[in-house]
């Protein structure tokens, strides 16, 4: 294994990420039957329209590759990000299993009749976030008809806090990080007998995270649907939880087999549990502790999704941990494109990926990560802008100072 610039933006290849073994983590969940079932679904949701794949032409010229393409979840169903994909298929599942309705041709609308809204609103689901998924939860929770209980960890600003609240959500700040935040709302909902709607799996809690991993499907779907038939050889994908880093790992395997891109994971220095994890060598998730300081809210979580980290074990090739420079990076760069390339407005959890592209491209020291990814003249590179300016204050104090 390979690891560089430990006080900069460090990184570790995953050496058996392309060795075939029987023991391997099952994709299965990830094939283009579970594909097909989220995008049917979505399809029922109020508003629903794909997001548009932002084309980077002249700043890949720039960098010296063939493509780069951002998927630009900004524009996702008015919520600017892309967390409704996973929340609204998850919890449409859990309730359609509480009252008996058939998930396998799961619809938002089979909830809009009296019979089934005046029972769903029996019900109380509860999550805890950084931001985005709450959000998404709140809103997902509206539309149907039951009620939402958000809990946020300490150091949320207020625009995060309000915007959850607006959908009429019963949010709070609790004094704790993410992954305490979490804790908690698995115990509010044991003791209350409401629906725990996360998007972390742990032991004997996996049924709920897989369909929100599920969820995401949708998005990579449909970028590979608008890219057109030739396949990114290089994807980056930023990573929190990993639950949206596993399901893509798992598409990609599915989709692909052993002819996929080659595949970065993202996190935050501070919060980099996947990046630990792997540098530990001994195939067990690792917990990051402390307070996860990080301006990358959305991917500030220290305990590995036990589903994304079999799959991200087995299959991802490389992992980086990223300063919130390179965050910052990205942010200033795609707010500010080129002449002639797409506009994206993206958030700091949004933009790693391709704050990472741009050092790793232009900066000899990260020269042994590029040979090792094989990044050359012909590599086109997919990202996911997976937020838009969801914090407006703090995206203005980042892009403008």
């Amino acid at each position: 294994m390979k690891d560089c610039l430990p006080e900069k933006i460090s990184w570790i290849t995953n050496p058996g990420a392309r060795q075939p073994s029987t023991s391997k983590a099952n994709t299965s969940s990830f094939n283009a039957t579970a594909t097909g079932h989220a995008r049917r679904f979505h399809r029922s949701l109020p508003t629903f329209q794909p997001t548009p794949l932002a084309d980077l032409d002249r700043l890949a010229r720039h960098l010296g590759v063939a493509s780069i393409r951002v998927k630009d979840e900004s524009h996702r169903c008015g919520l600017n990000a892309f967390k409704i994909l996973g929340a609204s298929y998850a919890l449409s599942w859990h309730l359609a299993q509480k009252l008996d309705l058939p998930a396998e041709n799961l619809s938002f609308t089979e909830f809009q009749s009296p019979r089934v809204s005046a029972r769903i609103s029996e019900f109380t689901c509860i999550t805890a976030t950084d931001g985005n998924h709450g959000r998404a939860v709140a809103w997902a929770a509206r539309q149907l008809g039951c009620s939402a209980v958000i809990l946020m960890p300490r150091g949320t600003t207020r625009a995060r806090l309000e915007s959850i609240k607006a959908l009429g959500a019963d949010t709070s700040i609790i004094d704790g990080n993410y992954d305490d935040a979490v804790q908690l709302a698995a115990g509010q909902a044991r003791r209350n007998g409401w629906l725990l709607i996360q998007d972390t799996a742990w032991s004997d809690y996996e049924d709920i995270p897989l369909r929100v991993m599920q969820g995401y499907l949708t998005m990579f779907d449909e970028a590979l649907e608008q890219a057109g038939p030739e396949a990114p050889t290089h994807v980056f994908i930023q990573c929190g939880v990993g639950s949206l880093s596993g399901s893509l790992q798992g598409y990609l395997v599915e989709k692909y087999g052993d002819r996929r891109p080659l595949l970065t994971v993202v996190e935050p220095t501070r919060a980099a549990c996947y990046y630990r994890s792997i540098q530990a060598e001994d195939g067990k998730p690792h917990r990051v502790d402390g307070k996860l300081d990080t301006i990358m809210a959305g991917l500030a979580c220290g305990d590995p999704s036990v589903i994304a980290w079999e799959l991200l074990r087995d299959y991802a090739d490389v992992f980086a941990a990223c300063p919130d420079a390179v965050a910052a990076t990205g942010m200033r760069v795609l707010g500010n494109p080129l002449a002639g390339d797409d506009r994206v407005i993206s958030g700091e959890s949004g933009a790693v990926t391709l704050g990472l592209v741009v050092n790793l491209l232009r900066h000899p020291e990260l020269e042994a990560m590029k040979k090792a990814l094989n990044i050359n003249s012909d590599a086109r590179i997919l990202l996911f802008s997976t937020e838009g300016d969801t914090d407006p204050e703090l995206y203005r104090k980042i892009v403008w100072n």
